[in-house]
């Protein structure tokens, strides 16, 4: 397991997180209602932190954070990475697949009383949703690198030399194109979901590609 007391001389400004198999299983074009209030399970969060909302329910399947991608999140929003801030880019397959990501991410919770969608809120101005880009209905599209990336570097300002962009990678390599068409961009991939070693591998690429 990573050290998780390492710290960086450089951090990105801004953490872009594809979803489906990277941060969350399993994906939601298999799904096939959308979540509500009670659908929430319940159980402990990672960290000791105590209970919160760990999976939702849709249809016979349980929407879940991978533990480790709680655990980044938990640091994020908690101000380990100082003022980072973090994205979605998911090209989710359907219009209902993006209704169910979305609702799964206002019901999700990386600590208790603070879903994932704050989470992903913190740091911008209220109602802002330039940071979340899921789905593949224009202007969006299944390559992130020619609609997503763009977009997100339009409605946050943010350059893609301060991007770092986390993706499982398992349908088509979404970091190489990334890194192609969005020059800058450090990439990493998380076959597995998300794991704390690729957390930190990235952000020491991103340290020692742009320290000075």
């Amino acid at each position: 397991m990573a050290d998780s007391n390492v710290s960086y001389s450089l951090l990105p400004e801004l953490v872009v997180f594809d979803l489906d198999e990277c941060l969350w299983s399993p994906e939601m074009y298999s799904l096939s209602d959308i979540p509500d209030e009670k659908c929430k399970v319940m159980g402990p969060l990672p960290n000791g932190v105590g209970e919160g909302v760990i999976g939702v329910r849709s249809g016979r399947e349980v929407v879940r954070l991978f533990p480790d991608a709680i655990i980044v999140l938990q640091d994020i929003y908690n101000g380990k990475y100082g003022e980072v801030r973090i994205a979605a880019a998911s090209s989710a397959d359907t219009p209902h697949a993006v209704k169910i990501g979305r609702k799964s991410m206002s019901l999700l919770e990386i600590l208790p009383g603070v879903t994932m969608r704050e989470a992903f809120a913190k740091g911008w101005d209220a109602n802002f949703e330039g940071n979340v880009q899921i789905g593949r209905s224009p202007p969006l599209s299944s390559d992130k690198g020619s609609s997503h990336f763009p977009i997100i570097k339009r409605e946050t300002g943010v350059g893609y030399d301060r991007m770092v962009f986390f993706d499982d990678c398992n349908w088509g390599d979404n970091c190489a194109r990334v890194a192609s068409k969005c020059p800058g961009v450090v990439t990493q991939k998380t076959p597995e979901g998300l794991q704390l070693h690729e957390w930190h591998s990235c952000l020491s690429c991103y340290e020692k590609r742009y320290s000075k």
